[in-house]
């Protein structure tokens, strides 16, 4: 019988990563800690838990390099990417999910899946040396005792930076009398419905009392080794982001463009939008509105928000340490350690952000070791695809000494040659080039 591959982390990459190597006929052990060990982030010991927002973000696969990197994932049979678009829930052109069902239907199809083995311990330290295909998807909360022996073995420090939580409001304690429902520029979903935000409109005077109010907060303590540590720009906390400057936010996830109040045939000073958060419709989470405000606090300036007067809470916003290493001076391109490559990293650990770009390195990890089990030379994808892309950042496209995490974006592809005639025809050119060169990746 073929040997296992050893996945450590049950998150999105690691669950990724074990479908994609059981489904090329290679047999997976997953250790997940959860369960035996939890988190200061999850809430339950499911595997593909959502910790920070429910949104896999935008979902169009013609101009938005996340889009495309979603479709690259479903053409390669992605367990994630399919049990999203099965937990689906009103977000215009994103792609968001009720929480609870995606991990749940994550969880069940590998628990049904002949070729996985799900052991629920805790990896305390390197894995045993006969552990000889091993990838390492802990993501930024992996536990001390691992974190330290690769800090030992690898002779770098972890780079660390703060992400944050968005709280979740019960959808019947929002007052729909002064919210309204309505999407940016009134931009459709997949069935054309454009009222799948509510909005809370601020005038100038309630936008001033509100930001003063998150300036003057409490906010959580940090430990002494926390204090210098980075957030990650794309997941700042609001009162982070005011304090950069009183308008930032204004034009952040509080901007009002593109929003008309129905009662007024006017923009807001700010706007709060509210996005569907399960499919029941019954929990709303507050878009880019993660906090390190202490939960008493969060209470009392939330509610400030006009129409968020009586908000029942179903979770408040946290802060969590999430780690890295660095990518681009331990790891080759096939992301195995340098040190020692029978060890492989995925997902966030390896300095990529965000959900989809976390499973889309578990896709990848996966397939590199499934190589190496069949006896096969790992070829990476084209650096012109969005997988290419993004694994090209981690493991060498940045500069190690200032290398930061990174969403997808069309920043982090190779220049087209020639290069358009025009501004407007150079997305759909890498889009169009990233798809025939995807598409001769998986024929080879």
């Amino acid at each position: 019988m073929t040997s296992p591959i050893h996945i450590i982390g049950g998150g999105l990459a690691g669950s990724e990563a074990a479908w994609q190597a059981a489904r090329a006929g290679v047999p997976v052990i997953l250790h997940e800690m959860r369960g035996v060990q939890g988190t200061d982030a999850h809430h339950t010991d499911q595997l593909a838990e959502l910790v920070c927002s429910n949104s896999f973000r935008s979902d169009d696969p013609d101009n938005n390099a996340v889009g495309l990197i979603h479709q690259e994932m479903r053409a390669l049979g992605s367990l994630v990417m399919r049990q999203a678009d099965k937990a689906r829930v009103p977000a215009g052109s994103a792609l968001a999910v009720d929480r609870d069902q995606f991990a749940a239907g994550v969880t069940a199809a590998l628990e049904a899946e002949p070729l996985v083995t799900i052991r629920r311990e805790l990896v305390a330290g390197l894995p045993p040396a006969d552990w000889d295909n091993v990838i390492i998807a802990t993501g930024p909360l992996t536990a001390t005792p691992l974190a330290e022996a690769i800090r030992g073995l690898t002779g770098e420090d972890s780079l660390a930076f703060f992400d944050a939580i968005a709280p979740v409001i019960h959808r019947d304690s929002i007052d729909m009398d002064i919210c309204w429902a309505q999407s940016r520029w009134d931009r459709p979903n997949e069935n054309g419905d454009t009222q799948d935000y509510l909005n809370c409109p601020l005038d100038k005077d309630q936008y001033n009392a509100f930001v003063d109010a998150m300036l003057a907060a409490e906010k959580a303590d940090f430990k002494d080794w926390e204090a210098n540590t980075p957030y990650f720009d794309g997941c700042m906390p609001i009162e982070v982001m005011v304090e950069r400057g009183r308008n930032t936010p204004r034009f952040g996830p509080m901007k009002p463009v593109g929003l008309t109040n129905p009662r007024t045939g006017r923009r807001a000073w700010a706007v709060v939008q509210l996005r569907q958060d399960n499919a029941l419709g019954t929990l709303w989470n507050m878009v880019g509105f993660q906090t390190k405000m202490k939960h008493a606090e969060q209470v009392r300036v939330f509610r400030m928000i006009p129409g968020l007067e009586k908000a029942e809470f179903a979770r408040l916003g946290g802060l969590h340490r999430n780690t890295f290493i660095k990518s681009p001076v331990l790891l080759d391109d096939v992301l195995r350690l340098k040190a020692d490559p029978r060890l492989r990293f995925a997902g966030q650990i390896t300095g990529c952000e965000g959900y989809v770009e976390s499973a889309a390195i578990g896709l990848v990890a996966a397939r590199f070791a499934i190589a190496e089990r069949q006896g096969r030379t790992p070829v990476p994808p084209p650096a012109t695809t969005a997988l290419g892309a993004l694994l090209g950042h981690i493991t060498g496209g940045a500069d190690a000494k200032s290398f930061q995490p990174m969403n997808i974006n069309f920043g982090l592809f190779p220049p087209l040659a020639p290069p358009p005639a025009s501004k407007d025809q150079r997305k759909p050119a890498l889009v169009a080039r990233a798809r025939a060169d995807l598409a001769g990746w998986m024929a080879a």
